[in-house]
């Protein structure tokens, strides 16, 4: 039972080219039920209480699974079929055991054009880059070209927010909404006012960065996968992608994380088990890749993605999720989208407009953003509430 590939050609594909081949090569026959969340919970609990089920695996998103933890069983003793590095395998402990094994992710990365290479400082490993590092090349390109070639949408429907609350705040404070207006969230504001000099002068106008990108108005850019993938497309070989920085604190990035789980009540946890490991081969990864569009978890899964601009993506998207330093965020779920706001008119003040960071703005901002919180009775989100 899956609240994922619910659109009817996700469906056909991940029954046909996934679980056909897992049934002939096992003789395991497996029926895709496809449901919304609303009924995939109803039935994880009919059956919890019933005692018994007809559900052998489920498939959701870390939040459709987490709050089904008690009737889950621990699946920490089922082998993936790939390399699941422990910032991400670690999302699905909870309640003292492990609740669901990772199966896919979507993200947002860094996406640079190779011209921008001759100017990384000298020493930088840009696959283990950090915020300071990423300053400096942005200023060495400006100095030596005296253009601005760093990109991050800040138009009126751009992603600006999760770059705010999944990568900036994590990064620099180790939180998303607990340090709000810390002293290392001050630190990190007055960073991005110095950064922001080195920032295309068009960027509050962007909602994505393909665009910026093909045009080359920018060098280095940020944003979801989906939205920098149409350039790497056109033209493969001129860009590379790499994990999003490092801040004080860490690596801070959003997962969208799905993973694959065994009902207490699952009537074949051992066929559940092996179809688990099949589908985190890095074969099987590779095909969902290219079949749904979403991302592999096992760190092997990169180098089998045939050549292109899958292959540009994963290989950035597997080497972020393998950080050492990894601190993996999942969007806030639950409450007013007002906390969107929150972000992006704290970033507009200090960043765009450029005005001196208040801690006493900093404050009612935070004061409000936990409100929302306590108004909706919801958990932070990782790694908040982690």
């Amino acid at each position: 039972m899956s609240t994922q590939f619910t659109p009817i050609a996700e469906g056909e594909f991940v029954r046909n080219e996934i679980l056909a081949p897992f049934a002939e090569e096992t003789g395991i026959s497996v029926e895709l039920l496809n449901v919304e969340y609303a009924e995939f919970a109803a039935r994880i609990e009919a059956e919890y209480e019933a005692g018994a089920g007809e559900i052998a695996l489920l498939c959701g998103l870390h939040g459709d699974l987490a709050p089904f933890s008690y009737a889950l069983a621990d699946v920490s003793g089922v082998t993936p079929g790939g390399t699941i590095g422990s910032a991400l395998m670690s999302k699905g402990y909870m309640a003292g055991k492990q609740v669901y094994i990772p199966l896919m992710q979507a993200t947002y990365l860094m996406v640079v054009n190779v011209k921008a290479l001759a100017y990384l400082p000298a020493g930088v490993d840009i696959w283990a880059l950090t915020y300071e590092d990423l300053l400096a090349w942005a200023r060495n390109i400006y100095e030596a070209t005296g253009e601005q070639k760093l990109g991050i949408p800040a138009g009126p429907r751009s992603l600006l927010h999760r770059f705010i609350h999944g990568y900036l705040y994590p990064s620099f404070t180790g939180y998303q909404v607990l340090a709000f207006d810390s002293a290392a969230a001050v630190d990190m504001w007055n960073y991005m006012q110095e950064l922001w000099q080195y920032v295309s002068p068009a960027a509050p106008t962007w909602d994505a960065m393909d665009t910026p990108l093909l045009a080359e108005e920018v060098w280095i850019a940020w944003d979801h996968t989906a939205r920098v993938k149409e350039a790497i497309v056109q033209r493969p070989n001129d860009f590379i992608a790499i994990p999003s920085p490092a801040g004080p604190a860490g690596r801070g990035f959003i997962s969208v994380l799905a993973g694959l789980a065994i009902p207490e009540t699952s009537p074949d946890p051992d066929a559940a088990a092996q179809l688990i490991e099949y589908l985190t081969t890095p074969e099987v990864q590779v095909k969902i890749l290219e079949g749904v569009g979403f991302f592999p978890v096992v760190a092997e899964a990169a180098g089998a993605v045939p050549a292109g601009a899958l292959q540009v993506l994963a290989t950035g998207v597997s080497a972020q999720a393998a950080s050492p330093d990894a601190i993996v965020c999942f969007i806030p779920g639950g409450i007013s989208d007002e906390y969107k706001k929150i972000y992006r008119d704290t970033f507009h003040k200090f960043v765009i407009q450029g005005e001196p960071v208040d801690t006493a703005y900093l404050r009612d901002q935070a004061t409000r953003m936990r409100e929302l919180y306590l108004e909706a009775g919801v958990a932070y989100p990782a790694p908040d509430g982690s």
